[in-house]
C-alpha cells in the first residue's frame, strides 16, 4: 500500500507542478458550455418574414393584425411587407429574409364563402432550424384564425393540456451534465493518458522497473492517481458550471452525495479506460492523434447534445457501450431533475462493472519488464 502511494503522491505532485495542465482540462469544456449554452437552443428572435398582401381585405387584415402582435410580444419574427411576391421570394432565397408569406387575391372572399381559403409560406429549407419555427409559429397564428368567433356549447374536438413536470430549462442547463463529463475525460487524457505516455518516453517507468514495486501495485497507483486528478476537475466543473448555468440543486444534500459518488465513478470509469488504450502503446504522439478521434465517438454519441432516440440503430449500439451516456444521464437525472439515488443506479452500476472489467484487462497486459 505505501509503494502504491508513492506513486500516486509522485504523481500528483508532478500534476500540480503544472498549473496550465490543470487550467487547459477545465478551460475547454467551461468555453463550450458557455459559447454552446448560448449558441443553441435559443428561440428564435427578430427573423425576418415578408409579407405579400395581393388580396388587401378586411380577413387579409386580420393576419397583418396577428403578425403584428406577434412582432410585440414574443417576437418570433419582424414583418417586412412587400408589393412583389417574386421579389419576396428571391429575397428569401439571397438570405436577405428568412421567410414570405403570400396572401392570395380573393382570400378574404374565400374565408366568406368557405370555399378552401389558403395563404403560402415560402421558407428556406436549407436551414431546418429556422424552417420549422417559421412553419410552427404560422401554423398557431393559422389555427388561431380559423377559432369560430362563437364556441359551441359542446367541444366538439379534443384539446390537449401539457403538463410539463420542471421549469423551463435553458440549453445552457440541459448541457452541463455533458460538460461535467467531458470536463472529466479531457482531465484523464491529458492527466492520465498523455503524461503516462511521456514518462514512459523520458524513462521514468524504467526506474520503476528496477525497485521492488509488483505490477498491480504499479497499475492501480497510476490508476489511482489518474483518477484523483479526474475527481478535482469534476468537483471544480461541477461547482463552477452550476453557478454559471444557474443550476441550483447542487445545494441539496441527497444530490451532493449522489453527485460526490457519480463523479469518483466517472473518473473511475474513464482512468481504467484510457490506461487500457494506452497501456501498450511507447509512441508519444498516439494519444494526442485518439484524442480528436475519442472526443467524438464517445461525446457526441452520448445523448449531452442532441437525444439518443433520434439516433440510427449503429449509432445506438455505440451509446449503449459507451461510458459517457451513463455519466450524462446520471448527472442529468441528478442536477436537473432532482431525482434520488434510486433513478441513477443503474448508471452507477454500470460505470463501477465497467471500471472493473477495464481494470482487469489492462492489468495482465502491463509490461512489468522493458
Amino acid at each position: 500500500m505505501n509503494r502504491m502511494l508513492a506513486i500516486v503522491e509522485r504523481e500528483m505532485r508532478k500534476f500540480f507542478r503544472s498549473p496550465a495542465l490543470m487550467m487547459v482540462s477545465m478551460v475547454f469544456p467551461l468555453v463550450q458550455l458557455i459559447i454552446l449554452g448560448n449558441a443553441f437552443g435559443g428561440k428564435i428572435r427578430d427573423a425576418k418574414l415578408g409579407i405579400v398582401d395581393q388580396d388587401g381585405g378586411t380577413q387579409a387584415l386580420k393576419i397583418r393584425e396577428a403578425f403584428d402582435s406577434v412582432r410585440a410580444n414574443i417576437r418570433t419574427f419582424v414583418p417586412i411587407y412587400y408589393n412583389d411576391d417574386k421579389k419576396a421570394m428571391e429575397d428569401v432565397r439571397n438570405g436577405n429574409i428568412q421567410g414570405a408569406v403570400i396572401i392570395p387575391p380573393q382570400y378574404s372572399r374565400r374565408v366568406y364563402e368557405d370555399n378552401h381559403p389558403r395563404i403560402a409560406l415560402i421558407v428556406d429549407n436549407s436551414d431546418n432550424f429556422m424552417s420549422s419555427t417559421l412553419e410552427g409559429e404560422l401554423t398557431e397564428l393559422t389555427n388561431a384564425l380559423n377559432q369560430p368567433t362563437v364556441e359551441p356549447r359542446i367541444l366538439q374536438q379534443t384539446a390537449l393540456d401539457i403538463v410539463e413536470l420542471y421549469p423551463y430549462i435553458e440549453y445552457m442547463k440541459y448541457l452541463l451534465p455533458g460538460s461535467i463529463t467531458l470536463a472529466m475525460f479531457v482531465s484523464v487524457m491529458i492527466g492520465g493518458g498523455m503524461l503516462y505516455i511521456d514518462d514512459k518516453a523520458r524513462g521514468v517507468h524504467e526506474g520503476y522497473l528496477v525497485t521492488p514495486i509488483t505490477k498491480s501495485e504499479l497499475v492501480f497507483g497510476l490508476n489511482l492517481a489518474g483518477a484523483i486528478k479526474a475527481v478535482m476537475t469534476g468537483v471544480i466543473i461541477t461547482i463552477i458550471g452550476s453557478f454559471v448555468a444557474g443550476v441550483s440543486t447542487i445545494f441539496d444534500f441527497v444530490t451532493i452525495f449522489g453527485l460526490t459518488v457519480m463523479i469518483v465513478l466517472t473518473s473511475l470509469a474513464f482512468n481504467t479506460m484510457m490506461f487500457l488504450l494506452m497501456v501498450r502503446i511507447e509512441d508519444p504522439l498516439v494519444p494526442r492523434a485518439m484524442f480528436g478521434i475519442l472526443n467524438t465517438l464517445l461525446f457526441f454519441p452520448s445523448g449531452s447534445i442532441y437525444p439518443i432516440q433520434a439516433f440510427p440503430v449503429w449509432l445506438r449500439a455505440i451509446a449503449k457501450a459507451d461510458p459517457f451516456t451513463y455519466a450524462v444521464h446520471g448527472f442529468k437525472a441528478l442536477l436537473l431533475k432532482e431525482a434520488s439515488l434510486a433513478a441513477i443506479w443503474p448508471d452507477m452500476l454500470y460505470l463501477s462493472i465497467f471500471a472493473f472489467v477495464t481494470l482487469s484487462i489492462a492489468t495482465p497486459l502491463f509490461k512489468r519488464t522493458l
